[in-house]
């Protein structure tokens, strides 16, 4: 067999591998078929009560009766298309970028595509290639890889033979030859890339507690349907009679309206809408939102969990100052000592001329385009140098020869001083303070001796003459915004793979504790991520993570949910996908790698941090206020069981029509509710979302079914009506719309409180919609509507005062009664 390590797989060897499936595709599996996402979104509990009560008013042939059912169609293209944008994003995820690259074959060099290499293949890492299998190192001259977006570190790392080259890594330097060990579904980047594609839907208190009511409701309105079907019959003379006469149509329309009363329908709809009105005003904000329910999330976070890079910073470097090693303090250079001062500066000249022309490399690295961009703010340009040395790796260090015989060198201070003759103790402590506030620092020495560029040597005998500070580019909106994260109760943690001395220097730049230093630790010190418990104990006591690995933020965020934290996770890198994927919200910069935005419910995209306050404002909007419309769909709910029970106790007719239900739900609940839930509201998120919606529509609902009840039961022995005419049948069934209408209204002016405002305005425009309706001939027609007149308008106007003051007594009583239940049950 060839020695692989020489020549490289042969023809034969490679056809073989490829035969047996060890080649670098990924299969491309999506998240979800389109047939589930269909099927998740039509065939739902709250589909399936409306389509049966739609189906069963069809077949009496009373269409306009079923007009309710539309709400189905609107609701589940809503759902479908949502959930089908997800698809997309998740299916075009791909951590790899496809390239072309170069293998040994053969004994020969070869450019292959990413997709043809196969196991144990002999692959070129090249400056600029990003790694697209995983890597065993054989040889290597100066490799550095850039591993931020798997690791989250953001300084290079440099790779010796028989180091692990992961999938997903990008090469800054150098050059290597390896060997691939792992390829396809097996690589580390399709590892992730597999993980992130699972498909997870966003939780949300609004969907959660609708979804409750309609549970709840399904176990009442099947035997409740079927009682309020054999009452209506019984009401028109029996089975038989009914099937001969062809009553059991009107008997089939009662029970229905009964039926489609107690379901929240329009809620459903509002709900879905509100998330998307709510997410195309934060598009305005270049935020982008890819699932709708995703807009309330961060309403409810009480734990931020941020990433260092490209959220507090944007990933750039920046020239800071220079430190002059033997300038003394201003105080102490006397004033009248010009000559001392001029050489000062003299010096400093030098040294800034000296370093602009040392980082004026062809191609210069991070450090220095920072140390170029500052040094040109303060006038300093390029000039001739007789021999240089550009910076390596490998070297750790840089020179350049002046035309007058001087050589400069800057490098790592670590390695410059261990070249030299003296220790310089005294200057490696003060570069390494400046390193652990957060900022890279480099040494400019100086040396007599011109340099050989042939054989490049640092001179002994060099002087360190300046520390070069660096620092990472803070945005300049994130302390405002971490403040305001602050004074919301939102408990903020950096989690970085640098070093955590570093992250916590800059969490110190930018107050992420207000006053209090930040307190930092080791992620390696961490409890193992299957200790949850343990983990979660921890975090209570930490702000600053470094050196975390990506299973490690997904176990941190694990653990706060065990603490019953709602948490949400920024990251720009493919080393955050794993804990945005387990947090409640996941947040992306619209500078992260295509897995990290894909599997993120925001992505903010100019990557600007100082936009999740609008996020939360947009969430508490949606939270707040859909609320308060929730209690006016509920209080129908309410009021649509008791007319129902009431209905089936006493074998009565249902005293309206499911068109009437219709209109009135439109002007009293429907469209009110739509623009009620519109309105601004920033009043901070509180827990017990459903628990308040049934405390407020309790009273309400009540007060409306008891009125409707009393009015059909009162109403017609006044008037002396025969409810088995159809006229007369007729007349209470529109005087009970009438009732049902005043109390829709009355219920409506208590959720839009207070009503010295447009809310008032809003009120009243909706009242008088209802009334100029019954004078509209088609509207009136339409909706069965009847103005009453002589007798019947008093008998009428008694029972909207009777109303009224049923209102106001359940209003006043109803929550006497249940604090005073609470209390008796708590006092057992």
């Amino acid at each position: 067999m060839p020695d692989v390590r020489m020549t490289g797989l042969t023809g034969e060897q490679v056809s073989k591998r490829v035969m047996q499936g060890d080649i670098n595709i990924a299969k491309d599996k999506s998240s979800r078929s389109i047939g589930q996402i269909i099927r998740s979104n039509v065939f739902t509990l709250f589909n399936a009560i409306i389509a049966v009560a739609m189906v069963m008013v069809l077949l009496t042939g009373q269409w306009r009766d079923s007009v309710f059912g539309f709400v189905i169609i609107l609701n589940t293209g809503i759902g479908i298309i949502t959930e089908l944008k997800a698809k997309r994003t998740l299916d075009k995820l791909s951590i790899l970028v496809a390239s072309t690259y170069l293998v040994r074959r053969d004994g020969i060099d070869q450019e292959i595509a990413h997709d043809r290499i196969v196991k144990d293949d002999l692959l070129w890492v090249r400056a600029g290639d990003q790694v697209p299998a995983d890597l065993e190192i054989l040889k290597t001259w100066g490799l550095e890889l850039d591993e931020s977006m798997l690791t989250g570190e953001s300084r290079t790392v440099r790779k010796n033979i028989g180091d692990t080259a992961y999938s997903g890594a990008t090469a800054v330097s150098g050059l290597a030859l390896g060997r691939v060990t792992a390829v396809g579904e097996r690589s580390y980047a399709a590892t992730l890339t597999a993980q992130a594609k699972v498909y997870k839907k966003t939780h949300s208190d609004l969907n959660a507690g609708i979804n409750t009511i309609l549970k709840f409701m399904t176990f009442l309105v099947v035997p409740l349907c079927i009682l309020l079907i054999w009452t209506q019959l019984n009401t028109v003379g029996g089975w038989h009679a009914a099937l001969a006469t062809g009553a059991w149509r009107q008997a089939v329309v009662s029970a229905v309206a009964g039926v489609v009363g107690m379901i929240p329908e329009g809620l459903v709809l509002l709900t879905s809408l509100n998330f998307a009105v709510a997410a195309m005003r934060l598009a305005r904000k270049n935020t982008l939102v890819q699932e709708l329910e995703s807009v309330e999330t961060l309403a409810r976070v009480d734990a931020l969990n941020l990433d260092k890079t490209g959220t507090i910073t944007d990933g750039g470097i920046a020239f800071d100052r220079l430190i002059m090693l033997d300038e003394p303090d201003s105080d102490a250079v006397d004033s009248t000592n010009e000559q001392n001062r001029r050489k000062h500066d003299a010096a400093r000249h030098a040294a800034e001329q000296a370093l602009y022309d040392l980082a004026n490399e062809e191609q210069p690295n991070g450090t220095g385009r920072a140390i170029l961009a500052g040094l040109r703010e303060k006038g300093v340009s390029a000039s001739r140098v007789a021999e240089r040395v550009p910076f390596s790796s490998a070297r750790k260090w840089s020179a350049i020869t002046t035309n007058d015989g001087v050589t400069w060198y800057m490098g790592a201070p670590e390695v410059v001083i261990a070249a030299l003759n003296d220790t310089y103790s005294d200057v490696l402590k003060q570069a390494n303070t400046c390193a652990a506030q957060g900022s890279r620092v480099v040494l400019l020495a100086r040396s007599s001796k011109p340099i050989a560029a042939d054989e490049p040597a640092l001179d002994q005998q060099s002087v360190p003459v300046a520390l070069v500070v660096c620092t990472e580019r803070i945005r300049p909106d994130a302390e405002r915004t971490l403040a305001w994260f602050r004074e919301q109760g939102v408990r903020c943690r950096i989690i970085s793979g640098d070093n955590p001395r570093t992250v916590a220097a800059i969490a110190g730049k930018v107050r992420l504790t207000g006053d209090q230093a930040p307190r930092y630790m080791d992620a390696r010190e961490l409890p193992d991520v299957n200790d949850l418990d343990a983990l979660a104990d921890v975090l209570e006591n930490v702000d600053v993570l470094g050196r975390v690995l990506p299973d490690q933020k997904k176990a941190i965020v694990q653990a706060l949910h065990k603490r019953d934290h709602v948490v949400a996770m920024t990251g720009d890198g493919v080393n955050d996908t794993l804990a945005l994927k387990e947090a409640d919200l996941g947040i992306a910069m619209g500078n992260a790698a295509p897995a990290t935005k894909a599997v993120a419910q925001v992505v903010l995209v100019d990557s600007k941090f100082s936009h999740l306050p609008d996020v939360v404002a947009r969430g508490r909007q949606v939270m707040a206020n859909m609320e308060r419309v929730a209690s006016l769909f509920l209080v129908k709910t309410v009021y649509s069981a008791i007319i129902s029970l009431g209905v089936v106790l006493t074998a009565m007719p249902y005293p309206y029509l499911p068109r009437h239900i219709t209109y009135v739900g439109a002007l009293t609940i429907g469209a009110p509710a739509f623009i009620l839930a519109l309105a601004p509201n920033t009043r901070r998120y509180i827990p017990g979302f459903l628990k308040r919606v049934v405390a407020f529509a309790l009273p309400g609902g009540i007060a409306t079914g008891l009125s409707v009840l009393l009015s059909a039961w009162i109403v017609p022995r006044v008037m002396g009506w025969n409810l088995a005419s159809p006229r007369d049948l007729e007349s209470m069934r529109a005087t009970s719309a009438i009732i049902l209408f005043l109390m829709g209204v009355f219920v409506l002016s208590r959720v839009a409180r207070p009503l010295n405002s447009w809310r008032g305005g809003l009120v009243a425009f909706f009242a008088a919609c209802g009334v100029i309706g019954m004078f509209i001939p088609f509207v009136a027609n339409f909706f069965a509507l009847i103005i009453p007149t002589g007798a019947t308008l008093i008998a009428t106007g008694a029972a909207l005062i009777i109303a009224a003051l049923i209102f106001v007594i359940c209003i006043w009583g109803v929550p006497k009664i249940g604090r005073i239940i609470t209390h008796e049950t708590k006092t057992r």
